[in-house]
C-alpha cells in the first residue's frame, strides 16, 4: 500500500511537466538516508502570498457554465479536494497542482477595491458575478482576510447580483449580507455535498467542512430566505455515488428545492493525482473506479470538449441519471434533472462611489 500524507488531499508534490519543467523523483534509498540524518520530514504548513492584480473581473464565453463573469479572491485552496478541477491552474505558476495547490496559497486583498473601480466604469453592463468558480471563496483563510465579505459589501452597495459556490459552512459568517441581498434578489448560494460519511470526506476533501455542517448551512440559508442549490459534485463511481439518494432526501427535508449532480472530471494533472489517491486510500477498488470513469468519458480519463465535459455518457451515466431523477421525485424536488433558475435582479444596479466621489446620475 502506498504511503499516506495525512491531512492533505493530494498525495504527491510532483511538479507539472506540461510547461517544460523538470520532473523530480525521490529515490527510496536516498529518502531513507536523508531521514536518518535530518529526522522525519517537517509537517506541511500552509503559506499565503499576497498579490496585487490590476484587474479582478474575469469574463468567459464557455457554453458549459451559466455565467459570463467571475471573481476569484484566492488562488489555490486549502480545502485540498483531491478531485478539484482547478488544481492545474497552479501549473501556470511553476507550482505543483498537487500539494502546492493546497499549501501555497495566494490572496488578493485589493479585490474589492478593484471590483468597485470596475463597476464604476462608464458603460459597465451588469450581469450576475460568480464567486467560487475556481477556488473556494470561503476556504479557511477567508476567516482572516475577509476578502469575500468585502466583495459582497461592494455588490450590495451597487445592487449588483452575485452567485456563490462553496463547500464551507463559513458562508454563514456573512449571513447578514446574504439575507439583505436576498431581499433584493441579488444573491443565490450553491453548496456542494459529496457524501454523508465524515471519514470519507476527511480523505477526499480533508479541510472542508464536514458533510453535516454543509447540510446545516443549507438549512440555515433556507430559513434566511436565501435561494440555495445543493450540488452533488463530483459524483465518483464506487466511492461517493452510494450517497446520492441520502443527500437528496436530507436537503429536501431542509427545504432545498434545487439540486444537481456533476460526474467526476479529471483534467490534466488531476487524473494522476486522483489515481495516486485511489492507490493510497482504496487500492482494492481503484481499477473498478477508473474503469467506470473511462466508460463514462468515452474511453478516456477525461473529456475536455465543450458541451460534453460537464456531462457523461454510457450505461453508468444513464444509471446515475435515473437514480438522481427518481430520488428527486421521491423527495418532492421538481423534475429533478435541472438546477432551478434563480431570478436575480440586475435592473437596479447603480455604479458605486470611488474615492469619495458621488455617483453620476
Amino acid at each position: 500500500m502506498a504511503e499516506r500524507i495525512h491531512g492533505r488531499g493530494a498525495q504527491s508534490g510532483a511538479v507539472p511537466t506540461r510547461f517544460g519543467l523538470a520532473e523530480r523523483e525521490v529515490d527510496g534509498d536516498w529518502r531513507d538516508h536523508v531521514a536518518s540524518l535530518d529526522g522525519p520530514p517537517v509537517k506541511l504548513r500552509t503559506t499565503v502570498t499576497e498579490e496585487r492584480p490590476k484587474s479582478i473581473l474575469t469574463f468567459n464565453q464557455s457554453p458549459d457554465v451559466p455565467f459570463d463573469r467571475s471573481v476569484n479572491a484566492y488562488r489555490g485552496c486549502e480545502h485540498g479536494c483531491v478531485y478539484c478541477f482547478a488544481r492545474p491552474t497552479h501549473a501556470y505558476h511553476d507550482l505543483s497542482p498537487g500539494l502546492d495547490f493546497e499549501t501555497k496559497l495566494f490572496a488578493k486583498p485589493n479585490a474589492a477595491d478593484l471590483l468597485r473601480q470596475t463597476l464604476a466604469k462608464r458603460g459597465y453592463s451588469p450581469k450576475p458575478i460568480a464567486l467560487g468558480t475556481n477556488t473556494d471563496p470561503y476556504q479557511p483563510i477567508e476567516r482572516d482576510y475577509r476578502i469575500t465579505r468585502a466583495i459582497l459589501e461592494v455588490c450590495l452597495e451597487a445592487r449588483h447580483p452575485v452567485t456563490i459556490t462553496t463547500k464551507s459552512d463559513r458562508v454563514l459568517d456573512d449571513a447578514d449580507l446574504l439575507e439583505a441581498m436576498a431581499r433584493e434578489k441579488l444573491v443565490a448560494v450553491s453548496i456542494s455535498v459529496t457524501s454523508l460519511d465524515p471519514v470519507l470526506s476527511g480523505k477526499l476533501e480533508p479541510r472542508c467542512a464536514a458533510p453535516h455542517k454543509r447540510l446545516a448551512a443549507l438549512g440555515k440559508l433556507v430559513e434566511l430566505g436565501v435561494p440555495v442549490h445543493c450540488s452533488l459534485s463530483p459524483v465518483i463511481p464506487a466511492i461517493t455515488d452510494e450517497f446520492m439518494e441520502g443527500i437528496i432526501a436530507q436537503v429536501a427535508q431542509a427545504g432545498v428545492h434545487s439540486v444537481g449532480w456533476i460526474p467526476l472530471r479529471l483534467p490534466h494533472e488531476v487524473a494522476p493525482l486522483f489515481r495516486e489517491w485511489l492507490a493510497v486510500h482504496y487500492p482494492e477498488r481503484a481499477g473498478k473506479v477508473m474503469s467506470i470513469v473511462r466508460e463514462m468519458r468515452g474511453g478516456r480519463d477525461n473529456d475536455p470538449n465543450f458541451h460534453s465535459r460537464m456531462k457523461a455518457q454510457g450505461i453508468w451515466a444513464d444509471l446515475f441519471r435515473a437514480r438522481f431523477q427518481l430520488a428527486c421525485r421521491k423527495a418532492g424536488i421538481g423534475p429533478g434533472s435541472k438546477r432551478a433558475r434563480f431570478e436575480l435582479d440586475c435592473s437596479r444596479f447603480r455604479a458605486p462611489e470611488v474615492g469619495g466621489q458621488l455617483r453620476l446620475i
